[in-house]
């Protein structure tokens, strides 16, 4: 009510008007494209919703809080002498800069906008803009006007007017090339040309036509050419609306003396390639004694040569006896780098002194090695809803081209402590009750290893790399109490820029709990569940305890759960309290069972964006992962590998054997004025067969969180319409869609309003409730929608995200209770996280 009350035009001096519009219009109609309103120089105060918040904030601070202060002190001067008596004339003088004088003025200031004041030589400015813009466009007679309308006082709004007339299209394209050897590399390639005849004119074009010259030139021997040396002539006398269009290569300008003169340009070969390796200390290439030449590449060193010369000239793309090539280059630049054992290679061209011809020229490639040992520790504090407090600590090394192949292995310890939230912990625990290590092995090569002569399937411009890791961790907290065991044998490759395949060939994991007693203590919603139906049938004494509740410490659920199933209570077979039972004692039996997951999978991902700034691209991840085949082949070789239930075991534990898959999409599309709309879909699914009837806890699905669903906690949605009956819950098959606004509201702070929709389901899986079910095209009536909206700060490096999310569908509830019976505060869900969702 008081920004509301507070009159825009409160700091627009007389004589003044604030800008409150600008309306285009175009050929008679309205024009409202961002890309053309992006033309003008002036643009009214921002708004949110219809309100000029930023300007009212403004509005609302002082103009100079500091001198008005002073004023105050002036017309007050016995209450000047009481503050110089208790803090000194200099500290009195200082409070007038004070957050308490004028700091909120200040923080207003920072926080709202200036007014924009109407200014007439700007508009004006804007009339060439976007006459020019027209005019790269082919609307060569176009015609801009402005005429200023004040709608009340002090306010006023600008009309620009729009007539483009006909667009002129290509008639004809010439080419001029001055220097012989490129006018006979640009008439093999004229075909290739993106200027297309009969098409609309379009500055563009031309300009991506210029780079795609530039970039031929310099692949094939032109080093020295710039796309400066291309121009355009456009003739359109006496065409109808047609241009016709020559393209003209001028030969380079050379200073001799004080004269400047013009000069073909000349296709360059490369006649040598060095590879100066030095050390910390070494401080010129001079120092550099020993010399190896390995396939044409001469590599210098410091003393003995620590790096096999294979593997130099395995990323080095530049050879001698060929043409100098510009791609090359950065393919070597990045070859080099991905080997991360040294600091930024420098690449370096010289003109050969010994080629008269002067066409010839040396690569020198200078490699910095990076210290062979690096150590990385770090601490960091953690909250979460099952955890108080957290101290998590990592020591790390990385050790530098361990066997002389650029190999880089990592060893790293970590190790936590922490005190878990009040309703987890018993009185007679620690403050401390949570504890967890662990450590990791890593050792990663430039290359194949075990598979010999793969360049002609996987060349080595795709940069292949093997990793093999191994790792360990005990956790012992609230929960079951878990040891896990890791193994990954590991391919990676690139074979286009932004693409990128990512190949499990071996993924072992053990899980072994070691407290499945505790189940009931930590799945308290299934407790509840048991207890409450151990109430109504003729439950033996000795599992309860003296408040007449499932003695958990006596395993009074588990034997009830016996009972039950055994038929020695009075609930019948198939009643729903028996099935509720069943249920519950599948779920404990899955989620308490140890777990051996031998797998392969395959990862692709590929990105179209160019660079962190970049708003408008796409990002599709899909990975297909199966599990068990291997497992199941090595069980036949022992004996007794099956077990009563008729699974089949590896070293004594039941392995998993299933099929997943999923697919991840991100498209962004920038509307400008830092306006973003952000997509997300994704899909996976989870099949288990052979000796599996589910799927490992670690293999599954959960919705809801602050990367998800955000108007639901982590794995409180779903599955299904079941409601989220249990304390974590989890399924074999996800759909999830997501859409984001985000727009800025003031420098760093960011808004964005989303809605996320989806659900996990139960499939092809032993779960026999058909709330949790998915049947087909009728469940997707059972996807909860989320919409919420939140704040986010931009700190450069990354952003803190603060989203609060709405329940607007919830399919847990009845059909009639479903829409907006939760959209309230007391029910919304605070997301805080790191960067955003997708």
């Amino acid at each position: 009510m008081i920004l509301y009350s507070c009159s825009l035009t409160k700091r627009v001096p007389d004589g003044e008007q604030l800008l409150m519009k600008n309306e285009i219009s175009k050929n008679g109609k309205k024009e409202s494209s961002d890309a053309i309103k992006g033309q003008l120089y002036q643009h009214p105060n921002s708004n949110l919703f219809g309100m000029r918040i930023r300007l009212q904030l403004y509005n609302l601070a002082k103009v100079n809080a500091d001198s008005s202060y002073n004023a105050w002190l002036k017309r007050n001067p016995n209450t000047n002498r009481f503050l110089i008596s208790v803090l000194s004339e200099k500290q009195t003088d200082r409070l007038g800069k004070s957050f308490l004088v004028s700091g909120i003025s200040n923080s207003l200031k920072n926080l709202g906008e200036k007014p924009v004041l109407l200014n007439e030589d700007q508009a004006k400015k804007s009339t060439l803009r976007l006459r020019n813009y027209y005019f790269n466009r082919g609307f060569f007679n176009t015609k801009v006007d402005y005429k200023i309308d004040s709608i009340k006082l002090k306010e006023a709004k600008v009309d620009y007017t729009i007539t483009t007339g006909e667009p002129f299209y290509i008639d004809s394209l010439y080419s001029t090339v001055y220097s012989k050897d490129l006018e006979t590399l640009y008439n093999l390639n004229e075909k290739r040309s993106l200027i297309k005849l009969n098409k609309q004119y379009n500055s563009a074009i031309l300009d991506e036509e210029r780079e795609r010259i530039t970039t031929l030139f310099r692949d094939n021997g032109a080093y020295d050419f710039q796309k400066t040396f291309i121009n355009y002539e456009i003739d359109t006398i006496g065409k109808n609306h047609k241009a016709d269009i020559n393209l003209i290569i001028n030969d380079k300008t050379v200073k001799t003396g004080d004269s400047l003169i013009k000069e073909p340009f000349k296709i360059y070969t490369l006649s040598k390639v060095n590879v100066y390796t030095l050390n910390k200390t070494a401080s010129n290439r001079r120092m550099l004694t020993d010399t190896i030449d390995y396939n044409g590449v001469k590599i210098l060193s410091e003393g003995p040569l620590n790096y096999r010369p294979k593997v130099l000239t395995n990323t080095i793309f530049l050879e001698p006896e060929t043409k100098y090539s510009d791609s090359r280059r950065l393919l070597t630049s990045r070859s080099l780098s991905n080997l991360r054992v040294f600091n930024y290679p420098s690449i370096e061209f010289v003109k050969d002194p010994a080629d008269s011809t002067g066409q010839s020229l040396i690569t020198n490639i200078t490699l910095v090695p990076k210290q062979r040992a690096v150590f990385r520790p770090s601490i960091d504090v953690t909250h979460s809803n099952i955890q108080d407090f957290g101290i998590l600590g990592s020591l790390n090394y990385d050790f530098n081209n361990v066997f002389k192949g650029a190999e880089i292995l990592s060893v790293g310890v970590r190790g936590s402590i922490g005190s878990s939230a009040s309703k987890y912990r018993s009185v007679e625990n620690s403050f401390f009750d949570i504890l967890e290590y662990g450590a990791d092995v890593k050792l990663s090569f430039p290359r194949f290893v075990f598979f010999t002569d793969t360049d002609k399937i996987l060349p080595r411009r795709m940069f292949p790399v093997t990793n093999i890791s191994l790792g360990f961790s005990s956790q012992q907290n609230i929960g079951l109490d878990k040891r896990n065991l890791t193994a990954v044998y590991n391919y990676n490759w690139s074979p286009r820029r932004r693409t990128n395949f990512n190949l499990d060939l071996l993924n072992l994991q053990y899980v072994r709990n070691l407290n499945p007693g505790n189940y009931f203590n930590v799945y308290k919603s299934s407790y509840n569940t048991l207890n409450a139906i151990s109430r109504g049938t003729d439950t033996n004494p000795n599992y309860l305890n003296n408040q007449g509740n499932l003695d958990i410490g006596n395993d009074g659920p588990d034997h009830f759960i016996q009972d039950v199933l055994a038929g020695d209570t009075t609930i019948a077979d198939n009643s729903p309290e028996y099935k509720t039972v069943s249920s519950i004692n599948e779920r404990k039996n899955r989620l308490t069972e140890n777990n051996l997951i031998l797998a392969s999978n395959i990862t692709f991902t590929q990105s179209s964006r160019t660079n962190i700034d970049d708003n408008e691209f796409f990002i599709l991840k899909t990975k297909i992962e199966s599990a068990g085949n291997i497992a199941s082949l090595l069980s036949k070789l022992q004996k007794n590998n099956i077990r009563e239930d008729g699974s089949k075991t590896l070293f004594d534990v039941a392995y998993s054997q299933y099929i997943k898959g999923e697919v991840d999409f991100i498209k962004y599309i920038d509307l400008g004025n830092k306006k973003i709309i952000a997509f997300r879909a994704f899909g996976g699914i989870a099949i288990p067969y052979g000796n599996s009837k589910s799927i490992p806890f670690s293999r599954s699905y959960f919705a809801g969180g602050s990367n998800d669903n955000r108007a639901w906690q982590s794995y409180r949605l779903g599955p299904g319409s079941s409601g989220g009956i249990n304390d974590f819950n989890e399924a074999n098959m996800k759909l999830l869609f997501s859409a984001e606004y985000r727009f800025n509201l003031t420098g760093k702070w960011n808004l964005g309003l989303f809605a996320d929709a989806g659900n996990i389901w139960n499939v092809l899986d032993n779960v026999q409730d058909d709330a949790m079910k998915f049947k087909g095209f009728e469940s997707l009536e059972e996807i909860a929608l989320g919409t919420g909206l939140g704040i986010r700060y931009d700190l450069g490096f990354f952003v803190i995200r603060c989203d609060v999310g709405f329940k607007t569908y919830n399919p847990g509830k009845s059909p009639g209770e479903r829409w907006f019976k939760e959209f309230n505060l007391s029910d919304a869900v605070l997301n805080v996280g790191i960067n955003y969702p997708f």
